[in-house]
């Protein structure tokens, strides 16, 4: 009893530790005052002002619309990676597996860098379409990783079952495969979509000028001081973030 009482108390304030600075930026995005600290009274009054801010509303617009982009081209191009990965022989299909698995360890200083000296190569000019790019980039080994378990679980020689049967390569893809790995894509894409919405390092090397995301915008204000409208900006995507992740942990106790 004692013993279990001590490791709740323990974990209690672990969580306490990591989410008390959270709770604090939260209740005072819902404070009247400027100045964080201070409580003058609970108002929606920077929530306003964070709707009406057209520099932030332009980051809104281009984070969604990357964000749901490249988990959308990302989880295409993982999901026929992690097939083609998963149907090679043990040794090329560990070297691939290794050479995905670096991104993931890379720091995101010497992903962005590299990104962007590429694009330079490239003469192409850095904006939309290059953040876009390089949030695909980012994103594909997580999509890949998320898919292979699920393609492991599948019986043993069921593709080929349906190619006995008539079915065209194709169609035991879509038929078959695609529909016994369906939860791994939607949570594959998920996690792309979450990943995009928090990158700051990576894109901050690969973007141009007038195109800021979300993560860009907050690191451009809070040099110039921080604003109560950063707080309600932070709470508003603290919570999607949350719900995107309670939608991964719920598909995931459901299927086991």
């Amino acid at each position: 009893m004692v013993k279990k009482l001590s490791r709740n108390i323990y974990l209690f304030c672990i969580f306490l530790f990591l989410y008390l600075p959270i709770i604090f930026l939260m209740v005072f995005s819902f404070n009247e005052g400027k100045y964080s600290g201070n409580w003058k009274g609970f108002s929606l009054h920077w929530y306003v002002e964070l709707f009406q801010d057209r520099m932030i509303m332009s980051a809104l617009g281009y984070t969604v619309s990357i964000a749901v982009l490249a988990s959308i081209i990302s989880t295409i191009i993982g999901l026929f990676g992690a097939y083609s990965i998963f149907r090679m022989k043990s040794r090329p299909k560990q070297m691939l597996l290794t050479v995905n698995n670096i991104p993931l360890l890379n720091p995101d200083i010497v992903t962005g860098v590299s990104l962007m000296a590429l694009f330079v190569f490239l003469h192409m000019r850095l904006g939309y379409l290059t953040m876009l790019i390089a949030h695909i980039t980012f994103c594909i080994p997580y999509v890949i990783l998320s898919i292979l378990p699920k393609l492991r679980q599948m019986p043993k020689d069921i593709v080929d079952a349906a190619l006995d049967l008539g079915a065209t390569p194709t169609q035991a893809f879509f038929k078959v495969v695609l529909p016994e790995v369906m939860p791994g894509v939607i949570t594959g894409a998920l996690i792309a979509f979450t990943l995009s919405i928090d990158d700051f390092v990576i894109s901050f090397f690969t973007t141009g000028s007038g195109v800021n995301n979300l993560s860009i915008a907050i690191f451009s204000m809070a040099r110039r001081g921080i604003s109560p409208k950063i707080n309600a900006l932070s709470t508003i995507m603290f919570v999607v973030v949350m719900g995107l992740l309670l939608i991964i942990n719920m598909r995931e106790k459901k299927e086991n």
